[in-house]
C-alpha cells in the first residue's frame, strides 16, 4: 500500500510554461505541497482543471480554468479522466489517497476510491490555511 496525496491546482499562476510544482504561486498551494511533503507520501499528484492528473516535474503552460466555473456534468467527465490516469499510477483498491483539494475536485473522484482521507473537509480557504500552518510548525 502506499501513500499518495491529490492536491488541487489554484487560480494564482507564474505566466510562464514551468513545472506543475512551480506554476501554482498562491499561499494555499504552497502550504498545500509543503504540508504534503511533510506525510512523507510515495507519491503527489496535483488535480489539474486543465490537465486532469499532473506529476509534480510536468512542464505546463499556463491557462486559466477551475472546476468551480464548470457544470456537474462537465466534472464529472474531467473526474472520468482523472481516473484513468490515476488507475495508471495508483491502486484505486489498496492505496492511501489524502485530498488537499476542495469538494469540487474530489467530489467524483471519490466513489472510486476505497481507501482516502480529506484532513480539511469542510474548512474554508482561511480555516485551511490556519491548519497548515499549525501542521507545519
Amino acid at each position: 500500500m502506499e501513500k499518495i496525496v491529490l492536491i488541487s491546482c489554484v487560480s494564482k499562476k507564474l505566466n510562464k510554461k514551468s513545472k506543475a510544482q512551480d506554476i501554482y504561486v498562491s499561499p494555499l498551494f504552497k502550504y498545500n505541497l509543503r504540508y504534503a511533503h511533510s506525510l512523507s507520501p510515495d507519491r503527489i499528484f496535483i488535480l489539474s482543471a486543465k490537465y486532469g492528473l499532473l506529476k509534480l516535474g510536468d512542464i505546463i503552460e499556463p491557462y486559466d480554468k477551475t472546476l468551480n466555473k464548470m457544470s456537474n456534468a462537465e466534472r464529472q467527465e474531467w473526474a472520468q479522466k482523472v481516473i484513468k490516469k490515476l488507475k495508471k499510477n495508483v491502486d484505486l483498491e489498496k492505496d492511501k489517497i489524502i485530498f488537499l483539494a476542495g469538494n469540487n475536485y474530489r467530489k467524483f473522484l471519490i466513489e472510486h476510491i476505497k481507501n482516502y482521507n480529506v484532513p480539511m473537509k469542510g474548512l474554508s480557504i482561511g480555516k485551511q490555511l490556519k491548519f497548515l500552518k499549525e501542521k507545519l510548525k
